[in-house]
């Protein structure tokens, strides 16, 4: 084969890649506009259905979290009256003490009618106050003593008394619904 031959071969296989070439190239394109042609773009419907959806989560989310802000400030108003109300007993508590000892002292004396009443009549008057409040006074003789009730300051061995029961009640307890005020200083026997 002389050269001219040889570099028209070599032509005519360099034409023959180049058209192969051109045919895969063609088939690629065809193929891709057919995969994306099978991803179709989403229609205006079915963008407003999903932006729809979004708002929809959006609201019912906003409306959640509004629900909960309003059980929060209900519970805080509620805990801030509870709170101002045992603040407001705790002060007055020492008052009720000494009428209620002024009571205990009448009991073995002899004083006028007229001075026990009005003493009986501010008690009274606490205690009602106290009830309108929903403050309520707890510990008793015998009461089963409870830390979380009673302070216990002394403690004593008693046969006729139960075990671990209040023996003497030093100061009342008050509380507040289940919220304690002042706990009840208490004589615990045999514990």
């Amino acid at each position: 084969m002389s050269k001219k031959e040889n570099a028209k071969t070599t032509k005519n296989e360099t034409k023959d890649e180049n058209i192969k070439n051109e045919e895969t190239e063609q088939v690629k394109e065809e193929t891709q506009s057919e995969e994306t042609s099978g991803q179709k773009e989403p229609t205006e419907e079915e963008k407003l259905k999903t932006e729809l959806e979004n708002q929809k989560d959006k609201y019912i989310r906003l409306c959640a979290e509004y629900d909960n802000f309003r059980k929060r400030t209900t519970n805080e108003k509620l805990m801030i009256y509870s709170d101002a109300t045992s603040a407001a007993v705790a002060e007055i508590l020492p008052i009720a003490d000494s009428v209620n000892m002024a009571l205990e002292s009448l009991k073995d004396k002899e004083v006028p009618q007229e001075f026990s009443k009005g003493i009986e009549l501010i008690a009274s008057q606490l205690k009602k106050s106290f009830e309108k409040l929903n403050v309520e006074e707890f510990c008793e003789i015998g009461d089963e003593f409870n830390p979380d009730l009673h302070n216990a300051i002394s403690k004593i061995d008693d046969e006729n008394l139960a075990q671990n029961s209040v023996s003497a009640v030093y100061q009342k307890g008050y509380k507040l619904k289940d919220k304690i005020i002042r706990h009840a200083m208490v004589q615990v026997a045999n514990t």
